[in-house]
């Protein structure tokens, strides 16, 4: 069963404290309590020496009442999935900032939230991701509040994905199960995409697994190799696969 736990008040304190050392200070104690390099609220994505645009966004998303859109869709996924014989997940919202500060790379920071969430279901939590660059919908909240509870789900049921064939099998059960828009979900080199997701469907290389769903670009940033691949290549590629139904052709 998925809960949500609130979260935005806490932050927007957080925020409204002076960029000191305090600040920092009380944003570790809420991460972690009393027991250094422990975890008992997963905030992980918040810069605690974020500037006013985080604090901006914060206020964006409670304007929008995001905690009560996020806690309608969980109660329908309790619902719906019949998730009484899974642990009980805690839902916390964390908005990353990709825009004023150097806290972190965006590219990784959403490969670990969808693919690496292996410590957080240890710990029974759930965290969706939003960023700092987006303007906020309630559409947009609902739906990225879904896909990491199917996210969630996939890996409860089925494992921590490790090879290639493991992640987009994840995207593609995310496609399948969420409201999101796929009429472009096409990648533009479709036979290139198959092609080196079938050559590599059982690889665990890290660069290929990074590249092939955030594409050049976002390798060569890093000094990672590339492999030919546009951006989001494999979120592209998933999607196409689950709304064309192709999936099962390749798995």
């Amino acid at each position: 069963m998925f809960k949500l736990i609130p979260i935005l008040d806490k932050m927007d304190f957080l925020y409204r404290l002076p960029r000191n050392q305090k600040r920092f200070e009380t944003y570790l104690e809420m991460l972690q309590g009393q027991q250094k390099g422990d975890m008992i609220l997963p905030i992980a994505g918040y810069n605690p020496m974020g500037k006013e645009n985080v604090f901006e966004k914060i206020q964006e998303l409670k304007n929008l009442n995001a905690e009560e859109l996020i806690q309608d869709v969980l109660k329908t996924i309790n619902v719906e999935e019949k998730l009484h014989n899974l642990p009980d997940i805690q839902v916390v919202i964390n908005v990353a900032d990709d825009v004023g500060g150097a806290w972190s790379n965006k590219c990784t920071v959403d490969y670990t939230s969808k693919f690496d969430i292996g410590p957080l279901l240890k710990r029974n939590f759930c965290t969706p991701y939003y960023w700092s660059s987006e303007t906020f919908t309630k559409t947009s909240i609902k739906n990225r509040a879904l896909e990491y509870a199917y996210r969630t789900i996939f890996c409860l049921n089925q494992g921590r994905p490790k090879t290639l064939n493991d992640y987009v099998s994840q995207e593609v059960y995310v496609f399948l199960n969420t409201n999101q828009e796929m009429n472009d979900a096409s990648p533009d080199n479709l036979e290139g995409a198959k092609n080196f997701f079938i050559e590599n469907s059982e690889s665990r290389e890290y660069s290929i697994l990074f590249n092939f769903f955030y594409g050049d670009k976002a390798s060569n940033e890093l000094n990672y190799p590339t492999y030919g691949a546009s951006e989001n290549l494999g979120f592209l590629f998933s999607a196409y696969m689950a709304k064309n139904k192709k999936w099962d052709e390749l798995s």
